[in-house]
């Protein structure tokens, strides 16, 4: 519809021309027996005065009002409009628009209030604009109570509005002392507010706010006459600017007889004021190609003289002129048109060459296998992840890994997210099997896949964004705003057992995460865990006893047996969680100079301390001044099961989650219990037995 009416308007300016060019003398404007002008401007019709006939229903009634200053005026009498001309060609008149005045001396806040609703007029969107004139202003254009427009005009702290640099050489106004604006389609009643844009309050300098034709503020733009200066400059003392308003002839006029038109017309529906009125829209006429005049009255298109001539040169030139400028129009839309194709192909086939690079007919081939949920899962567009991390700026890494770079981003909807980007290089086994894995996932303690992006020469994973970083952050960097007491490390360790425990056995699959650290356990805005990091997770068979795989992991966490063997067993995971279990009780890395001369590893230096039965030599000592000794020595009993050289002897990751929840629920009676009792002691310190008072000498006699 744009394109059509851009059309539209170009062959019109294209044509426009011939017809002034051969305008015909003495055309009539007016129905007979009806005054055409009103002082100096025509009144052609449906537009009239005096007599009902002379115009098409009250709408188009124009009262010449007689000024002694100035002469004879017209106004559109049921509005009350000041009318300076009347184009019945482009269907437009120019009224004399009223001026929005904020904090001026002498001025009304509030102009006399024009509106249009339900009639054959709207402010022109194409000839108009909303102009605001002030320092530092938020200026609104509202409409039916809602905000349909709006601009910001700055200055420098504490200046006042200067005319001068603002119309020289400025070609609009673009923000420094004025602002403007488009207007919306089919306006038809509008005010203005003006506001302060630092203290967002009422402005309290004299400001402007005005509907103007748009080629009469440019041509204040663009010369640097003194008059130009004068103009604006007496904004404070002008009441009104000359604004355009669009009309049609509405189908109710038709309906109801009010108003009827002459076959000799070329009319179409225009739906100029559709929008706020609840009939269909209306017409608007013009003449035909070769005629000028007054589409809209009998007789009043007459052939332009010599167009039809056969021997005229005029008419060849005109002819020739227009079908070329139509050409050559038509040829510019087919060629962009031809451009927005290939643009549109390329892209289409960039984007399936990264869809194949990215694995994504790997990805198709699991859909298909129902291994992935996409119900869950969202395709983001390269676009809304772009904007999302501020084009991936380094001000937005969360951290980076072997596997790629995290950043912290927000959607549109406001939602925070981290969405990571993979260093594939081709192989986008990884960025698959995270994506396959996490799509089938929905548990309180393992992060949440949102979605994923394909259309990228790196593929990209979103998900949802942890607010308080790792584990490892709280336990070996110094952190004063939340100490991890006993009971938070109890918790933790039973969150993460647990989110292992649903992954060996409670998912449809079994899946091995194959690389539990404290690194990539997240804790969120409560400091629950988050097992996060699926890069290297694998599904299983139920039947399946191990994967054997390349040896992958991280040093200290490492299971021995694996690392010997190649062969990935459940209980490898249930080692590196004994070993995060030790970095909870003992507060130490899991690899360390200064735990032992013969080893840097935590595991084999911790049991070494039980086997040596010293082991609150290595715990903690926050975990002995806030634990029971005994339930201590349970949890480190537990992690000393799940460091076994041999993978059968250690427990399943359900026994574990069974035995944490059976120890933190006595070390939490246990902790009731201790607070019972010392509410019990302080009662018995504030208690006074009734046996050290007598019945004489609890109350003062009168004597005393």
């Amino acid at each position: 519809m744009i394109l059509q009416f851009a059309l539209f308007q170009i062959i019109t300016l294209i044509i426009r021309p011939i017809y002034t060019l051969a305008s015909v003398e003495g055309s009539v404007i007016a129905q007979p027996g009806c005054d055409s002008t009103c002082g100096e401007v025509d009144i052609p019709y449906p537009f009239g005065m005096k007599d009902p006939k002379c115009y098409g229903g009250k709408w188009f009634e124009i009262e010449c009002r007689n000024s002694t200053s100035q002469g004879e005026k017209p106004y559109l009498k049921s509005l009350n409009l000041e009318v300076t001309s009347i184009d019945e060609e482009r269907s437009t008149i120019l009224i004399k628009n009223p001026i929005y005045h904020s904090n001026c001396k002498g001025k009304s806040a509030k102009p006399v209030v024009i509106n249009l609703r339900g009639s054959p007029f709207v402010y022109s969107q194409v000839y108009n604009k909303f102009v605001a004139v002030g320092c530092n202003n938020l200026a609104f254009l509202r409409s039916n109570g809602s905000t349909v427009g709006g601009c910001v005009s700055i200055c420098d702290d504490n200046e006042e509005v200067n005319y001068d640099s603002f119309v020289q050489g400025s070609g609009g106004c673009h923000g420094r002392y004025c602002c403007e604006t488009s207007l919306p389609l089919s306006l038809s009643e509008y005010n203005a507010t003006v506001e302060d844009l630092r203290n967002e309050g009422v402005s309290h300098q004299c400001s402007y706010a005005l509907i103007a034709r748009g080629d009469w503020l440019q041509s204040y733009y663009i010369y640097e006459s003194e008059s130009s200066n004068q103009i604006f400059g007496e904004l404070k003392n002008m009441d009104y600017v000359p604004a355009m308003l669009e009309w049609e002839i509405l189908n109710e006029m038709l309906n109801n007889s009010i108003l009827k038109l002459p076959s000799d017309g070329n009319c179409y529906d225009s739906n100029v004021t559709s929008s706020q009125n609840t009939t269909s829209g209306g017409l608007r006429c013009n003449c035909f190609f070769g005629f000028a005049g007054n589409p809209y009255i009998a007789g009043g298109c007459t052939a332009i003289p010599g167009f039809f001539t056969t021997n005229s040169q005029a008419k060849k030139r005109a002819i020739i002129g227009v079908l070329s400028s139509i050409g050559s129009i038509i040829l510019l839309l087919l060629l962009w048109q031809l451009r927005k194709f290939v643009r549109k192909r390329m892209i289409k086939k960039r984007k399936e060459k990264f869809f194949k690079k990215n694995g994504g007919l790997l990805l198709q081939q699991r859909l298909t296998s129902g291994e992935v949920n996409i119900d869950k899962t969202i395709l983001f567009s390269l676009k809304e992840l772009e904007k999302a991390t501020d084009n991936f700026n380094m001000n937005r890494v969360l951290g980076k890994g072997g596997q790629g770079t995290v950043y912290k981003g927000m959607l549109v909807d406001g939602r925070i997210v981290a969405v990571k980007k993979f260093k594939v290089e081709g192989k986008v086994e990884e960025f698959i099997n995270e994506f396959v894995i996490l799509s089938q996932i929905n548990h309180r303690n393992v992060v949440k896949l949102l979605g994923c992006c394909l259309e990228t020469e790196i593929p990209l994973l979103v998900y949802e964004f942890i607010h308080n970083g790792n584990l490892f952050e709280y336990l070996h960097d110094e952190n004063e705003d939340l100490p991890m007491t006993w009971d938070m490390r109890l918790r933790i360790a039973t969150e993460i057992a647990g989110a292992l425990f649903y992954l060996h056995s409670l998912t449809s699959q079994p899946i091995y995460h194959r690389d539990i650290k404290s690194t990539n356990i997240l804790l969120d805005e409560k400091y629950r865990a988050k097992v996060a990091d699926f890069g290297a997770s694998r599904i299983v068979s139920i039947e399946a006893t191990h994967l054997t795989t390349v040896v992958q992991g991280t040093f200290g966490y490492l299971d021995p047996e694996y690392f010997q063997t190649s062969q990935f067993t459940e209980k490898s995971d249930v080692y590196s969680f004994g070993v995060v279990l030790v970095e909870l009780l003992t507060g130490k890395k899991p690899i360390s100079s200064t735990i032992s001369k013969e080893t840097r590893s935590l595991a084999s230096y911790f049991v070494q301390c039980m086997e040596e039965n010293s082991l609150f030599d290595i715990v903690d000592k926050r975990v002995t001044d806030e634990g029971e000794k005994e339930h201590i020595v349970a949890i480190a009993n537990l992690a000393n099961r799940c460091l076994e050289m041999n993978g059968r002897k250690r427990p399943t990751m359900k026994e574990v989650t069974l035995e944490l929840e059976e120890i933190r629920r006595l070390d939490n009676k246990s902790n009731a219990q201790k607070i019972h009792e010392e509410i019990v002691l302080v009662g018995i310190e504030d208690y006074q037995p009734w046996s050290g008072y007598s019945a004489s000498n609890s109350l003062p006699t009168l004597s005393s």
